[in-house]
């Protein structure tokens, strides 16, 4: 069969898509990489989905709150879709739907009917088809989405089905009937309009809605029994024409997204760090919630969001801060400036570079617009036009002039006044397990790290030192241990035994497993050379290597203790330092280092600590 295109209709198409691209870019702060991908990637099916012999899928990942759910319907409705929209979230569990298929869902929305439709499944990590163990789940629920993905065709339901649905009609004429054969009173009702569209959408039928509705069950039942007659009825519904978003948060991808709760950790650092993350690693994540053959049909056209970094969440506070003061003068006429200090304020208190925008956007409805309702009205009383916000943060209050009168409020935000809160000997502490941290990475790898803190906004993470990426080896993988132990070994240095803290407890644990991997994973150490990680029927006896583990695990503790202990020195004026800033850059961390003879370089976030392989291959002769 020919397809016949209007050249200006594609045109038109084109264009359209161009200008969505473009106002998607203006809407959205951090992402056009991204928007770039989602626009190339959906061309064919917006300017000529009359070529389509399968559907388009395009998969979406990313920390939550980066905005892929919103990129999705902002794109929507750039594109002026919304007819042809549909979002479905799919589950494994029983959860609170009645649907147990794809094709039921979409048969209520109307997007059966062969033509181009936009379908969203979001938060698709919730139906992972593998426990945390790799066993497969057993759920019949939404099996057809698979189906989907394959050739876009959906089974209709077992002719067993359609059958019910007549019987369920034809026992409520049965049972009028048995009533007016006793004799009682009754009134015939009709099927009414819910069960009219779920018969018109289950049975394809093109009878009108509204007319259906009023019709008897006795009535309705020949329309089915007729609409059975054709083997169109049992047919694949073909949805090869659309385009499937497949959108989700993967946490074995996107490691760092543990780190949650954590407002302290440099955006840059989160973005960096996110930015390195492949579609083979995307790939390695789902094969750990789904099957493989699942995990092929999500295809390769994989967009992988990158956190935000420090400057995009800067440009987004100042432009909910923008349109802030521009409502306040569209509704009430008063012309309110925000200093640069609320802007600061908010990120202080607001950033969690992990969650994304919502909390920035709930901190500046917190800080910003609850006080600023205050001013607004007080200026209303008084006969202002004018109100300027600015924080004070020595005085730790806000400082609003309303006309020419000047109002102070005392106020903390909720992040700082965690961080003020801090005790000092706790931070001491904290600082001393920090620089143990840091000058063991100094002298091993020879990098300051990219972060050093002490104070933190968190009631259970004292503090945190932010490490490079490492391409593991035997000896990194030795060194990165010796860098886990080296917190709690400092603070005996320090402090003596007796007082060392349980703040080592994390590290002992990510030391201990990295120590397993060693072993029993990779073979490093000699005594054991078989994989002793492995399940089901190639298990090993894992307790075979334990006292191998704990055996490495004392001398790795003895390295670090002496690599220490040469460095003791240091360890007491970083923390000092420490202590005292609540925070230390590389630059300054290095400069540091240098006075006490160590030597470091300062790397930028996206370094790789690696083997200089490729100058030792060209050497060889």
């Amino acid at each position: 069969m020919t397809i016949s295109l209007d050249r200006d209709v594609i045109e038109a198409r084109r264009s359209h898509l161009e200008r969505a691209r473009v106002a998607l870019k203006e809407r959205f702060v951090g992402i056009d990489p991204v928007i770039d991908e989602l626009c190339d990637a959906i061309t064919v099916w917006f300017v000529m989905p009359e070529i389509l012999r399968r559907p388009v899928i395009v998969n979406l990942w990313g920390m939550t709150g980066v905005g892929k759910t919103d990129l999705v319907r902002k794109l929507v409705d750039a594109l002026d879709l919304l007819d042809r929209f549909v979002e479905v979230e799919l589950s494994n569990g029983d959860g609170t739907t009645y649907h147990s298929s794809v094709a039921s869902v979409l048969a209520r929305t109307g997007a059966l009917d062969g033509k181009p439709t936009m379908i969203l499944f979001d938060e698709i990590q919730r139906f992972n088809t593998l426990d945390s163990d790799g066993k497969p789940l057993t759920t019949t629920k939404f099996a057809d989405f698979w189906e989907l993905l394959s050739d876009g065709r959906l089974a209709r339901r077992d002719r067993s089905d359609f059958e019910r649905e007549i019987a369920d009609l034809g026992y409520t004429v049965r049972d009028v009937q048995r009533r007016i054969a006793r004799g009682e009173e009754v009134r015939e009702e009709p099927i009414g309009p819910w069960q009219a569209q779920n018969l018109i959408t289950t049975f394809g039928l093109t009878n009108d809605m509204e007319e259906m509705s009023m019709m008897l069950p006795n009535e309705v039942i020949p329309l089915l029994r007729q609409a059975l007659v054709g083997k169109q009825m049992f047919a694949p519904i073909d949805c090869s024409k659309s385009l499937l978003i497949i959108s989700g948060n993967l946490d074995e991808a996107f490691t760092m997204a543990w780190q949650a709760a954590e407002a302290d950790v440099d955006a840059d650092i989160f973005s960096a760090f996110t930015s390195k993350i492949t579609v083979v690693d995307i790939k390695n994540a789902l094969t750990q919630r789904f099957k493989p053959e699942q995990v092929a049909r999500f295809g390769n056209v994989h967009l992988i969001y990158a956190s935000l970094k420090k400057s995009d969440f800067e440009e987004i506070i100042r432009r909910q801060l923008d349109l802030v003061a521009a409502t306040t003068k569209e509704v009430f006429g008063i012309d309110v400036t925000l200093d640069a200090s609320i802007a600061d304020l908010v990120y202080r208190n607001g950033v969690f570079p992990v969650q994304g925008v919502r909390p920035v956007l709930s901190t500046i409805g917190d800080i910003v617009e609850t006080n600023l309702v205050k001013y607004v009205f007080d200026a209303l009383l008084s006969g202002a036009t004018t109100i300027e916000m600015r924080y004070d943060t020595p005085g730790r209050a806000l400082v609003a002039t309303i006309g020419d009168r000047v109002v102070r409020t005392a106020f903390d935000g909720r992040v700082d006044k965690i961080r003020q809160d801090a005790l000092a000997d706790t931070v001491a502490n904290v600082a001393v397990h920090e620089a143990g941290h840091a000058v063991a990475y100094l002298a091993l790898f020879h990098l300051a790290p990219l972060q050093l803190r002490a104070k933190v906004a968190s009631s259970y993470v004292g503090g945190f030192t932010f490490p490079h990426r490492l391409h593991e080896t035997e000896s990194a993988m030795l060194d990165k241990v010796r860098v886990l132990l080296a917190g709690g070994i400092a603070e005996e240095l320090v402090f003596g035994p007796a007082h060392a803290s349980i703040g080592r407890g994390a590290d002992r644990e990510a030391a201990t497993q990295v120590a397993i991997d060693y072993v029993r994973k990779y073979g490093f150490d000699a005594e054991f050379q078989a994989n002793y990680a492995m399940d089901m029927a190639y298990a090993m006896d894992k307790s075979a290597t334990d006292i191998d583990i704990e055996k490495l695990m004392e001398r790795l503790v003895a390295d670090t203790r002496q690599l220490l202990g040469e460095h003791r020195e240091l360890i007491v004026e970083m923390s000092q330092e420490l202590a005292a800033a609540g925070e230390l850059d590389s630059g300054a961390v290095a400069a540091l280092a240098a006075a006490h003879g160590l030597e470091a370089e300062v790397r930028a976030e996206g370094f790789l600590v690696a083997h200089p392989y490729a100058l030792a291959l060209s050497e060889l002769s």
